[in-house]
């Protein structure tokens, strides 16, 4: 269960990384738009683990290139966040598979060959 204070730091690390891949990372991941679907903090504020997802781009070599940055998307962030925290978190990027995974599920839930329900007989109607 995350602190408010984790809950805090979490949202204005996510807000602040979503301007930084929209502003100044776009010689980084080029026309690809980047999203940062959900941030977790450790409780010592010094860890961030960032769900990223990706659009109009392969996102394995994306995502590649977004860990080779890491320094640099860090030291984006310290700019703009290092004067309203004490730490600037290690970043570990995770690429946010929950999309695939409902896509996935959709297709599974569509190939399910579920039979028609059996009509209801009246008498057992009657009995109630």
């Amino acid at each position: 269960m995350e602190s408010k204070r984790q809950q805090k730091y979490a949202k204005l690390i996510q807000k602040e990384l979503g301007d930084i891949f929209q502003k100044e990372a776009k010689h980084l991941i080029g026309r690809a738009m980047i999203t940062i679907t959900r941030v977790l903090v450790s409780p010592d504020l010094g860890f961030a683990k960032v769900y990223v997802s990706f659009l109009l781009a392969d996102p394995k070599a994306t995502y590649e290139l977004i860990n080779d940055h890491k320094k640099e998307i860090r030291h984006q962030l310290s700019k703009r966040i290092g004067k309203s925290v004490r730490v600037i978190p290690e970043i570990a990027f995770f690429p946010d598979d929950s999309a695939t995974y409902a896509q996935y599920m959709d297709k599974v839930i569509s190939d399910l060959h579920i039979p028609p329900a059996p009509p209801e007989e009246e008498n057992e109607n009657d009995e109630d």
